[in-house]
This record gives C-alpha cells, structure tokens and sequence, in this order.
C-alpha cells in the first residue's frame, strides 16, 4: 500500500536561498496518528528486506546521522527505526564531548572509527557536526582541539568555519566514492514543543533523568542554534550526502517520515543478493540429494 507522506518535501534545497523558516515543524502528511502507525509497520517490514539485501552484497555501507536540538526526539527515532533492522546488521553511536584522546586526533578522527562496514547501517547519534553546531555557537571549544595558529576565539573567523565546511564535504565525498551512502537528518522541532517537552521531563519522575539546567542555558542561545543549523545545512547538503529537515513536533510522524526515506535510499542503492557460478549451483543440486538420501 503506498504512503500517503512525499518524501522529496524535506529535501534541504540549498540551490538558492536557504531558510529554515521554509520548513514546517508540525507538519504530518494530512495522516492521522493511527494512519501514520499503520504505515510506519508497513516501512519496518520493507526495511528488514532491503536491509538484508545490503548485508548480503557486502559491497556497499549506509550512514545516518541525526542531529537536532535537545529533545526534538533522535533517541525515540532511532529506537523506532531500529525496531524493524537486524542488530546483527547496524551499529549505533551516540557521541558526547570529546574525550582527551579524541583532542589528541584531529576533529573527524573519532566519527571516521565509527564509520559502518560494508553490508551494515550505521547510525550517528549527533556527528562531526556538533564541530560546526555547538562549536559554531561556543567557538571557545575549538581552542581544546590546539589547531596551529588558532590560539584566541578572535582567531575563529568566516574563513575558519568556510575551511571546516569544506573539510566536511570532502570527508563525506570520500566515503560516498568509497561505497559509504550517507543520508542526514535534522529534526526540526518548534521552540514552544521543545518547552513543552522539557516541562514534561520536569513533570515526570520518570523523565527526570532527560534534564538539567544545562538544557535551559542551551535554550536561551535558540536563536544561535536556528543560524547555525541554517548555514550548516546550506554549507554541507550536496547530491551525494544530502540533508533532509524533518517536521518533528509530532514524532509519530518524525519517524514514519526517516523510515521511509532510509527505505527508499536503500532501494535506490539496487542491491542484489550473490550469485553463485555455475558451477557452484550444479554442486547444490548434488549436496540437495545426498541430504534427501540420509537414513
């Protein structure tokens, strides 16, 4: 049964301006909840298939990455989206600050040992990103990375972050040369759902371990956040590695709509099951009687 949601609608089109404010944060396909249920099953099962077949080649990786702001419900959507994988067949990293060994590498080192092998579906929780999100709105940190003649945050400069997007675009041009498809996604949630959903972590005892006061101080600086989300996107969503912004105020539908564009970018990849020569068939059909052929 087909979907009723166009996934094409979160493409990030950077061709021309870019804006976030382009993008809806509460729109749901014109579904209802349980439509929109009903239809993320009917993805979890197409899904388990294509993604038997990726592991099967061997010959090609897929790469997620997930990036948003606090509570806009990446941890709820990979769980959901790795409801219908094969764990045998995905890896998942969820990245915090930078250890002191991860200082001593340059700032994509950490998310390149993290990359997926062939046949497997990696997921980033948060990525190398983070080095031209947080940082962008807290340049202070890029100081903890010692880069050569970057001594002072007035050092940080337009010529700095062009330089870093366009490491970025280069990383990534090498793993898609190399077999890795990368698809990423930010989930676009509204200020007001964010405080609402900070409210009920606060409310609920059982959420209570989601917060802390440092949530509030990342909070205060949204507006940071949006311009840096916005030029990121603009900067680094290419043919190869695109972005696709996701209305995420209803997270039934955040996650119906990932589901469906991971599908459809595996189906895109035509991945083949082996097989075997010739040779090797005739011999099935021999080892196939001489197992009917046990007492």
């Amino acid at each position: 049964m087909a979907l009723k949601t166009n996934t094409k609608k979160y493409l990030a089109n950077t061709n021309g301006k870019f804006s976030l404010k382009d993008y809806s944060t509460t729109y749901n396909g014109h579904l209802s909840k349980e439509e929109g249920k009903a239809d993320l099953e009917r993805v979890k099962t197409e899904l388990s298939i294509h993604q038997e077949s990726l592991y099967a080649s061997n010959s090609h990786s897929l790469l997620v990455i997930f990036q948003a702001m606090d509570a806009a419900g990446k941890d709820s959507a990979i769980e959901h989206v790795m409801s219908g994988l094969n764990p045998q067949g995905c890896q998942v990293y969820s990245f915090k600050t930078p250890n002191s060994e991860e200082y001593e590498h340059d700032y994509l080192w950490r998310h390149y040992k993290a990359l997926p092998e062939r046949g497997r579906i990696g997921i980033h929780n948060r990525s190398h990103y983070e080095n031209v999100l947080v940082c962008k709105v807290h340049p202070e940190y890029i100081l903890n990375e010692n880069i050569p003649g970057i001594d002072d945050v007035k050092k940080i400069n337009k010529k700095f972050w062009a330089n870093r997007y366009e490491s970025i675009r280069n990383f990534e041009k090498h793993l898609v040369d190399n077999g890795t498809t990368i698809i990423k996604f930010f989930l676009h949630v509204s200020k007001d759902e964010q405080k609402q959903r900070f409210l009920d972590r606060i409310d609920d005892k059982t959420k209570n371990w989601k917060f802390s006061a440092g949530d509030l101080k990342e909070r205060a600086l949204w507006d940071k956040y949006m311009d840096a989300y916005q030029q990121t996107i603009k900067e680094t969503s290419t043919d190869a590695a695109p972005w696709y912004v996701i209305p995420a105020d209803k997270k039934w539908y955040a996650r119906l709509a990932i589901s469906q564009i991971i599908d459809e970018t595996l189906q895109s990849m035509k991945l083949k099951f082996p097989e075997l020569p010739a040779e090797e068939v005739a011999e099935l059909g021999t080892l196939r009687q001489q197992l009917l052929d046990e007492v």
